[in-house]
């Protein structure tokens, strides 16, 4: 036998017939109580078919019902279609359009009410509410002025709104004015007074509320507590003294271990650097949750004083937190990729990407932000493409972390390109990603697309910032318009360290040693004190100048005037500059006693230097020890064998490719770039492949032709043609297709070659051209058959 079933639905339609209102009433408020229209719905259509006129507190009791079940656009019908309506009737509507964040609708509803006469201090309550949540001040005043005309009076139920209305407003002294002539004040009112001190950032204001409290004998609740608590991580002075007392007070009436104060005094701590304390109450909270595991991971892993054994505390609880059933966080994720970063743990870090995918939040921008960043790191470009790929809401962290990228792993033209998509998503970059792609700019030698990159700036009104200022200087001067950077330094409002270090280098690997000089002395005259980047500049200028007793003179001051300590690139300046000046065995003295022997750098410098002076004896010495120091770079073997070819050693040049040969060492492919129509064109040496290749190569027999008849006898070099090298091809292609006003600006990744050199100088003269190439070590400016750096390089 089947058991019998009990009905619960109402068996026919038309035994509702008979209904009176109070059933309806029930049906209805048994809807609101279970959060499931369904009933209240059936009660709405038999109304509506048997044509019955429901009562205005029946249409108020269903208006109620669908608010409750999330279901405003049917409360409103309900409200229209009302032939009569009270004050409960528009605090109803009023209450649909704030939960459906219809504020402007919720405005105009309370404005219509208080011309029907139908408000009441609940009325006031939820427009003070709708007031906070859209920051509008101005009716907020007038809400509070008709609270005073009314007459309702100051108790708890409307100071509160009110309170809260001018805290969120920024007029937190109005708050404390409506605080203070409250009537009954409850719990509510000092929290949203102490919240209100919170948020403005009043912290002593805050304490003096929280004493006041205490005084008055109000039992702390755990969410003023909390509040108090979080106030106490952002660093104000006896923070962490009053953190400790409050710590105190809840041990005492029993809060601590509650999940709010607990997780925010856990928080403190660890905000705060007392890692002892934040573990100990980590340790006594019971039933532990993500935020708690979130607080006490960010803690180990703040601050300069992280090590392995802090990282490892973090990947354990980490590891806890997921094997006591919890979910990590998008901030757990995101906080475990920063730690990936700052230890340089690609492993790891890709074991908690598996675990951000495997948990489905790949799409999240934030943690999408911070795995692109931690790709670029190990230069895994493609990588931290797929991540930028996959997070749905790009903000302008992703993408400026994206450009970073890019930029910083010398991916120029591709970090160009992607501001460029940027730009066309409508997106305002802010003055950190601007001065990213003028960066980029500066490196690629784009000076045109670094203009339109300024005239965004000045579209955008970020062109003032500093940040932009210096980037600009830098940009213009490093893609050898030093004329531009100067202009753009002068017109600066605010000169700081960067501006001048930028124009102090600048002038420097322009070979304006004097001026890059007297800029120093200028910046120490107006107060500015100089940093190690303004020394370097002053010491490269008096380098590549041959001021031999001046760079040694500066770089004395640098350590005894101004306490900076010299790095490697200090002195490799000063090996440079004795070497260069011929002084070799002085520079090899220098080496030993300066601390940086074991830097490449430091003798590299002294092998370039050999081979000027054609001092094989050194040379081989040098580059022996170079060699051992560094035996996969390729220059240093380039170097001794190009010195030894130099001074007719054959044998000894050819065991030095032969050692090449069987370490598998490749020398560097020359690779130059020039900008043209907005698009920058590279050449390798002999290069074939540009789309004007012909014509390319047709100018230059024709301008070979031209300085061979005023001096010019180059030709063949140890078999190669260095008539094609790619310097020669981009400075022609800049020939052929800019402007004749317009100055040819060409990029080479390796120092340019001796016969280079004196070709651009006489094409500079027969084609009354400048000619500006810039080279890993400085710039070389051709005018009228002579170079800026006076042949001294």
């Amino acid at each position: 036998m089947l058991p019998q079933v009990k009905p619960t639905k109402i068996r026919s339609l038309s035994t509702m017939i008979t209904l009176d209102n109070t059933t309806f009433t029930k049906l209805i408020q048994s809807s609101t109580n279970s959060r499931s229209p369904t009933r209240g719905k059936l009660v709405q259509s038999h109304i509506i078919k048997t044509g019955y006129t429901p009562p205005l507190f029946l249409n108020n009791t269903l208006m109620n019902m669908y608010l409750k079940c999330k279901e405003p656009d049917n409360a409103l019908q309900v409200f229209d279609e009302m032939p009569e309506r009270n004050i409960v009737s528009w605090n109803s509507l009023i209450s649909a359009y704030t939960q459906t964040g219809r504020f402007v609708n919720a405005k105009q509803v309370f404005r219509v009410a208080r011309v029907e006469n139908c408000v009441s201090k609940y009325t006031y309550a939820s427009m003070l509410s709708v007031c906070a949540r859209t920051g509008d001040l101005e009716l907020g005043k007038v809400v509070h002025g008709l609270i005073v005309v009314s007459g309702v009076g100051f108790d708890a139920f409307l100071s509160n709104p009110l309170v809260g209305m001018y805290s969120k407003c920024g007029r937190v002294d109005q708050a404390r004015v409506v605080f203070d002539v409250c009537d009954g004040l409850d719990e509510v009112s000092w929290n949203s007074m102490i919240s209100g001190y919170v948020n403005a950032g009043l912290h002593y204001e805050m304490l003096q509320v929280l004493v006041e409290m205490h005084r008055r004998g109000v039992r702390f609740g755990s969410y003023v507590l909390g509040s108090v608590l979080n106030a106490c991580c952002t660093g104000f002075s006896f923070c962490l003294t009053w953190g400790k007392l409050l710590h105190a007070c809840s041990v005492k009436v029993g809060w601590d271990v509650d999940v709010i104060v607990g997780t925010a005094l856990l928080d403190m701590y660890a905000k705060t650097g007392d890692l002892n304390d934040a573990i100990l109450v980590f340790n006594i909270l019971r039933d532990k949750n993500v935020v708690m595991y979130n607080a006490m991971i960010a803690g180990l892993l703040r601050g300069e004083g992280v090590n392995d054994e802090l990282v490892k505390k973090s990947l354990d609880l980490f590891i806890n937190m997921q094997r006591y059933g919890l979910r990590p966080s998008e901030f757990t994720f995101s906080t475990m990729v920063k730690a990936c970063i700052a230890f340089q743990d690609l492993e790891f870090g890709k074991q908690i990407h598996a675990h951000v995918i495997k948990n489905n939040l790949q799409s999240d921008e934030y943690i999408g932000s911070v795995l692109v960043e931690f790709y670029s790191l190990w230069k895994l470009m493609n990588d931290a493409l797929i991540c930028f790929d996959s997070t749905k809401k790009r903000d302008i962290v992703i993408w400026t972390s994206m450009i970073v990228g890019y930029a910083q792993n010398g991916e120029y033209e591709r970090a160009l390109g992607l501001f460029g998509e940027l730009y066309s998503f409508g997106l305002n970059s802010d003055e950190f990603t601007v001065s990213t792609v003028l960066s980029a700019c500066a490196n690629l030698g784009g000076v045109r697309f670094g203009e339109q990159v300024q005239s965004y700036a000045v579209k955008t009104g970020i062109v003032n910032s500093s940040v932009v200022v210096n980037s600009l200087v830098y940009m213009y001067a490093k893609s050898g318009d030093i004329d531009a950077a100067n202009r753009m330094f002068e017109v600066a409002d605010k000169f700081d360290v960067v501006s001048w270090s930028v124009m102090i280098c600048s002038a420097a690997y322009h070979g304006c040693a004097k001026e890059a000089l007297t800029m120093f002395d200028l910046m120490v005259s107006s107060g500015v004190a100089p940093n190690d980047v303004a020394f370097l500049g002053v010491l490269t200028a008096c380098s590549h100048g041959g001021l031999v007793e001046e760079g040694f003179r500066r770089y004395e001051t640098m350590k005894r005037d101004y306490a900076i300590t010299p790095t490697e690139k200090h002195s490799a300046c000063i090996v440079d500059l004795f070497g260069r000046a011929g002084r070799l065995s002085e520079a090899e003295s220098f080496i030993i006693d300066s601390g940086f022997s074991h830097a490449p750098v430091m003798r590299r410098a002294l092998l370039s230097s050999c081979r000027i002076h054609k001092n094989t004896e050194i040379a081989k010495r040098v580059a022996e020890r170079l060699i051992k120091l560094d035996p996969q770079a390729s220059s240093s073997y380039v170097l001794l064998y190009n010195i030894y070819n130099d001074a007719g050693m054959e044998t000894q040049a050819t065991k030095v490719r032969d050692l090449m040969s069987n370490r598998r060492i490749k020398k560097e492919p020359g690779l130059s770039w020039i900008e043209v129509e907005n698009r920058v064109h590279s050449f390798l040496v002999g290069d074939k492949s540009h789309l004007r290749s012909e014509k390319i190569y047709e100018k230059l027999y024709d301008v070979l032709e031209k300085i061979k008849k005023i001096g010019y006898d180059g030709g063949k070099n140890d078999g190669l043609m260095v008539n094609h090298h790619s310097e020669k091809l981009a400075v022609v292609l800049g020939l052929i297709s800019l402007p004749l006003s317009a100055p040819v600006r060409v990029m080479k990744n390796l120092r340019v070659c001796q016969d280079c050199h004196n070709v651009m100088k006489l094409i500079s003269k027969i084609e009354n051209r400048e000619i500006v190439l810039r080279d890993p070590i400085r710039f070389h400016r051709f005018r009228d058959g002579s170079c800026s750096c006076g042949d001294y390089w």
